[in-house]
């Protein structure tokens, strides 16, 4: 039976959801995974390198550390490349956003300005970005003919892990 704790849910949707969007970008070829489309940050390449980007950057601020150098401004990477990347940060995301009370604050810094968000909103936000994003890929695919779309939906979750019992 899945966790019945709705961060714990998000967290573990999310985590598959992106796995399975990873594996299923594998087999493109490098010019369908860098195609451009209008739509989000304009390519799967881009969209999930950004997905992975942004949840880094806000993981540095819940850990109440210095921002690291953008993912974006690193690449461009392979599917392979972001795939490696997503598992540490999203092992390092999940282990921040549950180390302390989700009502604390933390602050930290983008460029000039300085910003205080209570740890559950950021958790929410980033969590909440990813979803948004992923459902930018599913559309991409579709546009490059893949017929199998990976799953993604939070009720897809839950069945596959009541199937495994």
């Amino acid at each position: 039976m899945p966790s019945s704790d709705p961060v714990q849910i998000l967290l573990d949707t999310s985590d598959w959801a992106t796995r399975n969007l990873l594996d299923a970008c594998a087999p493109l070829s490098h010019d369908q995974f860098h195609r451009r489309f209008d739509l989000g940050p304009g390519s799967l390449h881009d969209t999930l390198t950004h997905i992975l980007g942004s949840t880094r950057a806000w993981t540095d601020m819940l850990a109440s550390r210095s921002q690291r150098d953008r993912l974006e401004a690193q690449g461009p990477h392979t599917c392979a490349r972001l795939a490696t990347l997503a598992d540490d940060i999203l092992a390092d995301f999940r282990r921040h956003a549950l180390a302390r009370p989700f009502h604390e604050s933390v602050t930290g810094q983008r460029g000039d300005r300085t910003y205080t968000f209570t740890r559950g909103g950021i958790i929410t936000h980033v969590l909440t970005h990813g979803f948004h994003h992923r459902a930018q890929c599913l559309n991409m695919l579709r546009h490059l003919g893949v017929e199998r779309l990976p799953r993604s939906a939070v009720v897809e979750w839950m069945l596959k892990v009541d199937e495994q019992g």
